[in-house]
This record gives C-alpha cells, structure tokens and sequence, in this order.
C-alpha cells in the first residue's frame, strides 16, 4: 500500500482512504466540505473560498442547507455540507452529523472518489477526528446487502482526506481507521438479522474478523451440557432455542493481553440475536426491530477489534459475547420457575421478557471470578437492556451506572467526558437502595427474583434496577466497598444509542470506550 494510505478491512468490506497532501490532487471526482463558519466568512480554505462566497450571494439559505457547487479544481464540484449556526449546547457532533450528510450527497450526485476537505476548528477538542467518522460512517455498507448485492460493494472506490494539521498524520489515520474497523464489527453483527446473525452464525463471524494474526484468542462455548452446567440462568433462556441447532446459543469469548497489563477490562455484552419475549411474548407490534438486542455483545467485539489493532500496552481485555435467542415455545421457561444461579442464589422467573439479564448474570459472575487475580479489574455489563433507557435518555444517549466500588473511582464522570468528546454521548445514573429491595425474594426459599411483571417503560427506576439485579445475581455483592477486595463494577444500558431498525446500528459506545481506554491523537 502506498504512503499516507490505509484500508478498511472487516470480513467482506475493504476500502482504501489515503492522507492526501495536496487538495487539487488527481483522481478525485468531488470535494466535501463543512464548516461552522458563514459561507462568506474568510476563514475557508483559499481554493474554495471565492466559490462559496459567490454562491452565498445567490443562495440565502446555503449556511443552513448546503449545496453542490462547481469549483476550480480537479475534482470540479464541491458538496458543501455545513454545520449551520452552532449554541453553547451543541457539541462535536455537529461537525460529523453534516460531513455524513455530505458524503452521502456526494455519492448521490455519482461520486465514487470523493476527497473530504477537513475543516478547522477549535471549538472542540476532535473536530477533525470526528469529522472524519462522520465520512466513514456514511461509507458503510450493511453486511447482508454487501453479501446479497456485491457489485454495490464498496459504495465508493477510494476516499481522500486533506487538511489535518496535528502532529502526526499517521497515528491519527490509524487510529480513525482503527475505530471505523471496530464499529464496523460492531454492526456487522448488532444489524445483522436474526437468521443471517444467529448464535452460530455469530460465532463464525467473530471467527473471520479476529484472525490468527489479530492477538486476540477466541473460545467459544457450545456444548448443552457445559452451558447448563456453568450458566443456568442463561441455559434456562436458551432451553427453546436450543432445540433449533442453527439458534442455539453461543458464548463467545474474546482475550487480548500484552503481556505486562496493570489494569483489565472484563466486558459482558447482551447477545439476544431475536427476543420473542418467551412466553411473556411481546404484542401490538412490538416485537419488530428486535433482532437488535444483541447490539451490546456487538459492541464488546466492536470494542475488541479496535484493541486488536492499537494494542495497548497496559491494558488486558476479555469479552464475553453472550449470544441466545429468546424464542417463544413448548420448551421455553416461563414465569414461576426457581432456578439455581452459578453464583447459588435462587431466582424466581417472573417475566421471561427481562431475558437479558438472566444471560449475563451467570457469565458477569465467572468473570468475577477470572478478575479476583486480575490486575486492577473493571467489569462491565453492555446491553440493549430497556425500554425504560430509551425514555429516560433519547435517541442516542447510552446509559452508565457504576456500583459503589466504581463510583469512589468517579469512573461514570470520566466515561462521559471521554465520549462527549469524540461524539458518543452519556448519561449517568445512579443505583440506589430501591432497586436492590425490588430483587429480593418474596417467596420463602427464593433470593432473589428477577424482575417484576410489568415492562420497564411502566416500571419506576426501569433501567435502574437490573443493575442491581446483576450485582446480587452475580455476587459482586460480595466485593463491595467494605470487603476484602472491592471490585468496579459497571452497568451500560445502550438501548436508546445503538440504532433501532430502519435506521442502521451505531456502533456506541465503541467510540467512547477508545477515547477512554486508547489515546487519542489529535
């Protein structure tokens, strides 16, 4: 590959995006600009400056709505794609939302090499970054359409970047190509539908995107006998499916680890390739769109990827893909059922639609175990959990809460700085002594049960008190802040982030996982 050029390279899906140092280069069929500034301001770049001062003078409207202009260079059409006037409660994602825009225009106009001219601002603090996900973003392309329609694959030939001004071009591009890599997985798999993403079909994806070479380990448990045995709670989820061998679950692990870690990551990500509801089975339409419950073990494989390629020194990974498929039938578990947890406690089933914690808990329990001689571990639990999340945060904002352990670390404050920056927001939450008294048990012989029998969006505290459920399901109760070894602990509810059909995943909260745990340079 030729300097300053770097690819996009997932299982079927490669692309080549190239530095490019100058911006009338050759090979380019359309310029894509945005701005924060006015049209007519002298801030622009010389070589398309007199253009959208011109067309300002024509279009009272171009600050707002962009437009695709012909201008004195190579490529001869310019896709102006601003940002419009920015408050003190916008944030960076300005800038990526309107260079998306202009991709994507620049593709509808029949552009196959367009060349992204960077803008510059200090308004934020990874404008460029951001600007330049924003493009790559519009660049993807789903993996069954890729699959199904190969002569539209990729939508572009190749794409240019010009304009960075850090310190050192070739940190930055890989670590862009790095993200994109991983959010690519990440959708790969959280939009895949529910028969091209089933369980088995997961783990062989997995398989392809992490390979000898890529330093991460795989092991992938199948066997009815060992899921039963290990994790109860999950193999009382999986029970219907697992009739069905192209449904039945998979947990699926994925290991980095340099070597000389001083700190670990232990992520248990919600993997519901399909959630019927079980026998508490979802009505009135809303059933559809759940083939993205699985978006949290998509996004721990996403997060892993972008590992894979940057390779920390100081930091050992280990995700866990918990893939089932809550189906609906004669061998499904249903409400009233006691089942014995990894952990020994005895839950009582009172909605078998609150699935996604039941195939968490047992395997955030022996992840608890792997951390207890770990160094500094942090666990976590990533998952399209409520309805509830959705309420409380809006469309595009994941959730965060941490156990006592981790919020002493101020752990949720420092996630969120981390993702406003690149532009994948949180909010925080917090557990409170509520939600554990809702998962005591209120039957005798039974610790704990696992939900109350309304949905999330009528529950008060609805996406709180899973949290809590987990913690006690698990037995982290157990390594809170007065034991003899405290453990972080950390609950992500990304329903509302991870993209609900038709629109495609996200990728979140892979973004705000890199700017946290990868430096970024800028």
């Amino acid at each position: 590959m030729e300097t300053g050029a770097y690819s996009i390279s997932v299982p079927g899906f490669h692309y080549n995006i190239k530095d490019e140092k100058d911006i009338n280069a050759e090979g380019y069929d359309c310029v894509v600009y945005t701005s924060a500034e006015p049209p007519n301001s002298e801030s622009h770049p010389d070589a398309i400056k007199s253009t959208l001062i011109r067309a300002s003078k024509l279009d009272d409207a171009l600050f707002t709505e962009g437009g695709l202009l012909e201008v004195n260079l190579t490529a001869g059409r310019l896709v102006y794609s601003p940002t419009g006037p920015l408050t003190e409660y916008d944030d960076v994602r300005s800038y990526g939302e309107a260079v998306k825009r202009g991709i994507l225009r620049a593709i509808k106009a029949g552009s196959k090499a367009p060349l992204l001219i960077l803008p510059q601002s200090s308004a934020f603090a990874y404008t460029q970054l951001v600007c330049v996900l924003g493009a790559l973003e519009a660049l993807y392309l789903c993996i069954q359409f890729r699959e199904d329609c190969p002569d539209k694959n990729p939508k572009i030939k190749s794409l240019g970047v010009w304009g960075y001004k850090g310190s050192n071009a070739d940190s930055f591009f890989k670590y862009a190509v790095a993200l994109e890599n991983g959010r690519c997985v990440c959708r790969d798999i959280g939009g895949g539908d529910p028969e091209r993403m089933a369980p088995p079909k997961v783990a062989e994806y997995v398989k392809k995107a992490f390979p000898a070479n890529s330093g991460i380990s795989i092991k992938v448990e199948q066997e009815l006998s060992f899921l039963e045995k290990e994790y109860p709670l999950y193999a009382a989820v999986n029970r219907c499916a697992s009739v069905v061998e192209r449904h039945n679950g998979r947990v699926v692990y994925l290991s980095y680890d340099p070597g000389n870690a001083t700190e670990t990551l232990l992520l248990v990500g919600k993997g519901v390739t399909y959630d019927t509801g079980g026998a508490d089975i979802k009505v009135g339409g809303c059933m559809a769109g759940m083939s993205r419950d699985k978006c949290g073990a998509a996004a721990v494989a996403g997060f892993i990827k972008v590992v894979s390629e940057l390779k920390p020194a100081n930091l050992k990974v280990i995700g866990a893909l918990s893939m089932v498929r809550n189906s609906v039938g004669s061998n499904c578990y249903v409400a009233d059922e006691v089942i014995v947890s990894r952990s020994k406690k005895r839950v009582r089933i009172n909605n078998t639609d609150a699935e996604g914690r039941m195939i968490m808990a047992d395997v955030l329990c022996y992840m608890k175990e792997l951390a207890q001689n770990l160094p500094n571990p942090h666990l976590m639990t990533v998952a399209t959990l409520t309805g509830h999340a959705c309420l409380a945060a809006g469309d595009g904002y994941s959730i965060v809460m941490d156990n006592a352990v981790a919020r002493e670390q101020k752990f949720s404050s420092k996630l969120q700085e981390a993702g406003q920056k690149i532009g994948n927001p949180f909010e925080i939450s917090y557990l409170r002594r509520e939600d554990f008294k809702l998962h005591k048990g209120q039957t005798p012989g039974d610790d704990l049960r696992q939900s109350n029998d309304v949905p999330s969006v009528r529950s008060p505290r609805g996406h709180q008190h899973p949290g809590a459920f987990l913690i006690m399901a698990s037995g982290l109760d157990e390594f809170d802040l007065n034991s003899s070894k405290p453990m972080k602990y950390s609950h992500l509810d990304i329903a509302a982030s991870s993209g609900s059909l038709p629109k495609e995943a996200t990728g979140a909260p892979v973004l705000a996982f890199a700017s946290y745990y990868l430096p970024v340079p800028v």
